[in-house]
């Protein structure tokens, strides 16, 4: 089966955003790019039928346009369009389960429902079998053969610990190689209530907390290290909530990972509180990887 990423389309400067930073990364790990328009009253494909009547003119012209400008910024990228008649939030979790990844757009600091394709994207990204990354449209000139800049920052992913997070690792590990870029761990760990004192924060506590973080970190990435010799790994221990902790982690980063546990599907979509604060604060493009 060929090899796919997959990019919602709708033709929103949001998602063109997401579409050349999907350009980008199938470009590095050489697969497809599939962009993908979701609109459930397309009609039967007509056969013979001029432009001007033609009911389906507008999404094959999105979708037409988009490609030639993905292609004309990547030459060598093979880029395929999809039109799909469903509904956009089954077509782009179909697409998910088939593509390496799934690419969206996202409108960034604002509430749930003004994300890209409204609370659509936040069920696929609740739901998806498969990682989906949110890039956000900040810093992207105007006009629509503009492409978003690379981004320069290194890859940093989230790590909560004594869960599972190979499959977190293993995407954070790749993508780093992929980009030649540095992998920065992050792990948050709040102060107990134990360590506050009348006259402050007893430093001794903090310092075993620290202590005991770091190995449990150091045992997390060690067989990483041997697996992906070439990617260069720091890791940050912050004593303060995950969720700010991986926020104020991703300032500087070029793409921030983190995790969402996979739930029964009759138990709705659902992110976690780190999750959730990537999401709608981090700046960079943010990949939630599903996991057991």
């Amino acid at each position: 089966m060929e090899r796919v990423l997959t990019v919602g389309l709708d033709g929103s400067p949001e998602s063109l955003a997401a579409a050349h930073w999907a350009a980008d990364e199938a470009q590095r790990r050489k697969l497809t790019l599939r962009l993908l328009h979701a609109w459930p009253l397309l009609a039967p494909e007509p056969t013979g039928v001029p432009a001007e009547v033609d009911q389906n003119y507008w999404a094959k012209r999105l979708v037409h346009n988009a490609r030639a400008e993905l292609q004309a910024h990547h030459p060598g990228l093979t880029v395929v369009g999809n039109l799909v008649a469903d509904d956009a939030q089954d077509a782009l979790l179909q697409a998910a389960s088939e593509s390496e990844m799934l690419v969206l757009g996202s409108r960034g600091l604002t509430p749930v429902e003004s994300y890209f394709l409204g609370d659509i994207s936040m069920i696929v990204v609740g739901r998806a079998e498969r990682p989906v990354v949110l890039v956000r449209a900040e810093g992207r000139a105007e006009g629509p053969s503009t492409p978003e800049p690379s981004a320069t920052g290194d890859v940093v992913v989230a790590l909560k610990l004594h869960a599972p997070y190979d499959e977190l690792l293993d995407f954070a590990f790749a993508t780093a190689a992929a980009r030649n870029l540095p992998l920065r761990a992050v792990h948050g760990r709040g102060t107990p209530l134990h360590a506050y004192t009348p006259w402050g924060v007893d430093h001794t506590v903090t310092q075993e907390i620290v202590q005991e973080a770091q190995k449990d970190l150091d045992q997390a990435l060690r067989p990483w290290h041997e697996k992906f010799p070439g990617v260069n790994v720091a890791d940050t221990i912050r004593l303060d909530s995950p969720a700010k902790a991986v926020v104020a982690a991703a300032e500087d980063a070029g793409l921030l990972i983190v995790g969402r546990r996979k739930r029964h599907p009759d138990l709705g979509p659902y992110l976690g509180p780190v999750a959730q604060a990537a999401v709608h604060h981090a700046r960079c493009p943010v990949a939630v990887i599903p996991h057991d």
